[in-house]
């Protein structure tokens, strides 16, 4: 899985769309990136994009956003109601899938680098890409705004992280970070009353409510030894929470901002105003996401909702997310489409996937085409992976076996574990195709002149490596997996024990298979010690492959006795 994170720079313009569309155009002239929201404000006189994509894909589009809008914003004529201090105000990193915020913090810096370097822009760092906590806050860093940073930058407390020490009286200054995601969540409520809302949003969220003396509403407010009023702390961190009326709908809602979802997830979210909810006498009756959300979030949802029940979370993504979807009334007031609502979804390229979206009948009638690809290497991902879905389904069935109740969250553990594994050998059977056709094309290349030859045989090298790899990955994660077929044949539902074994099958035939393409590529490299090192790994590996197929269908044979 490619890494991803979501880019919301906030431009100091929000009513000329001429400009605008100039900003977001050099956002979409780099490929790998997505824009999936425009958001222009009249008041504010700003406009906020979100697009997504790979992290270096990410930080160039950035980079080309910030520089245009330098060109185009005179700050020195700007005026809106939201504070600013420069023609491209912020500009946060918020990591989506397979990458820390350690890391998008890195390429924070790298990019904020980049624009005081090239740029000559004054550039602060804020939120976790700032290693000086005193000046990691935003709203510390814009104090005085556009107007008193001629003054504040002179003072060496505030020079700036990168770039010049010299205000920019077009462009301004601009401060780049990274931060969490943040999910705008609603839940419905069973009220019409905002006042009996507002109460639940205070027992949960993390500021809580206001202490007083008697009445919680009319009471006299408690303060502590310096004045100042003493709160009650909610029972959710990293939440931001008020009740309101949606007239639309005709009913009351919480509506939330969960500011880091690794602290508090939206099902622990759902959950908990429930609880809340159920004390006062009201009934939630489901929730609405604003915006994006990415995928893990869900199927941590569905994982949650699932063990809830002591039921086995090792089933499929889709599964997954409709559970999250349904435990949470996702779709109460308007239909939850996961392929508009999840952020992995927005960004999925139809090519990358095309083999594992088709029916059975059309993959084995494309792979009996003319047609050289799918080949060997992704008939034998592909055969892994039902070797991994064989495994899974015992491991699920054992979890749901009558009279293991005691036993359902162990099964449910190595049946997550090979729906994990069934996953990515699926990736598998697509990457293989798509690497036999990069060698296809990278031999089609012109090679008429000595540059071109030496560019055309650099690519083909390159290619080729890819070509290597991809089946050498499928042998590394299919003998991985054989670890859950064995388990399954030693401690699974015996009645399913031959599904086990048929899965060891498939599983060494994946191996075999997928090193014989390893070793077919490897002929046509020209790294030599790359391809003696990786045919002496392949070989190991086929060898264990095969000792462990014997070793599980002894275990089978065994059990069946027949």
């Amino acid at each position: 899985m490619q890494p991803i994170i979501e880019c919301v720079p906030n431009f100091s313009e929000g009513i000329d769309l001429n400009i605008i569309q100039q900003i977001t155009h050099e956002i979409e002239t780099v490929e790998g990136v997505r824009i999936l929201n425009v958001d222009p404000g009249k008041a504010t006189n700003r406009t906020v994009v979100t697009f997504v994509g790979h992290p270096e894909d990410v930080i160039e589009a950035a980079f080309r956003a910030i520089k245009k809008a330098g060109e185009l914003i005179d700050m020195s004529k700007h005026k809106g109601e939201h504070p600013r201090m420069g023609a491209t105000d912020v500009c946060p990193l918020i990591p989506v899938a397979n990458i820390t915020m350690e890391e998008t913090a890195k390429y924070a810096q790298h990019l904020a680098k980049r624009v005081g370097e090239e740029l000559q822009l004054p550039v602060y760092l804020y939120e976790a890409a700032q290693p000086d906590k005193k000046r990691s806050n935003l709203s510390v860093i814009r104090a005085g705004e556009y107007e008193g940073f001629f003054k504040k930058i002179q003072q060496p407390a505030w020079k700036p992280d990168f770039g010049p020490a010299i205000f920019d009286t077009r462009r301004g200054a601009t401060v780049i970070g990274a931060r969490d995601f943040l999910v705008a969540y609603n839940i419905n409520l069973n009220t019409t009353s905002v006042r009996r809302a507002n109460s639940i949003a205070f027992d949960v969220r993390e500021a809580g409510r206001i202490k007083r003396e008697g009445n919680p509403i009319t009471g006299k407010i408690i303060k502590d030894e310096l004045g100042s009023p003493v709160s009650i702390p909610g029972s959710l961190q990293s939440v931001k929470a008020i009740g309101w009326f949606i007239e639309e709908y005709g009913i009351a809602q919480i509506s939330m901002n969960l500011t880091n979802i690794n602290i508090t997830p939206v099902h622990i979210a759902f959950d908990e105003v429930c609880k809340k909810a159920e004390a006062r006498g009201i009934r939630v009756t489901g929730s609405e996401l604003v915006g994006l959300i990415p995928l893990k979030a869900m199927l941590d949802a569905g994982k949650y909702f699932l063990k809830k029940q002591k039921q086995s979370a090792g089933v499929s993504e889709k599964e997954l997310i409709k559970i999250a979807i349904k435990s949470m009334g996702l779709g109460e007031l308007t239909p939850f489409k996961p392929e508009q609502k999840i952020i992995e979804y927005m960004l999925v390229n139809e090519s990358d996937s095309k083999l594992i979206h088709m029916t059975l009948e059309d993959f084995a009638d494309e792979t009996a085409s003319e047609s050289p690809a799918p080949g060997g290497g992704s008939v034998a991902a592909y055969v892994g992976s039902l070797g991994a879905a064989l495994a899974t389904m015992v491991a699920n069935l054992s979890s749901h076996k009558i009279g293991w109740d005691d036993r359902w969250e162990e099964f449910s553990d190595w049946a997550e574990k090979g729906e994990q594994n069934k996953k990515e050998l699926l990736q598998l059977v697509d990457a293989d195709a798509k690497a036999f056709n990069q060698i296809m094309a990278a031999f089609a290349l012109p090679k008429s002149t000595e540059e071109e030859k030496a560019s055309r045989s650099k690519v083909i090298q390159a290619a080729t490596k890819n070509a290597i790899e991809i089946p050498f990955k499928v042998m590394q994660t299919v003998y991985a997996g054989m670890e859950i077929i064995k388990a399954m044949a030693e401690i699974g539902n015996p009645s399913s024990v031959s599904d086990a074994g048929v899965g060891a099958l498939c599983a060494r035939s994946a191996v075999m298979g997928a090193f014989m393409n390893v070793r077919i590529n490897v002929a046509g490299y020209d790294d030599k010690t790359f391809a003696k090192e990786i045919i002496t790994n392949g070989k190991e590996i086929e060898t264990k492959a095969i000792d462990l197929e014997t070793e599980i269908l002894k275990i089978v044979n065994g059990k069946i006795g027949v």
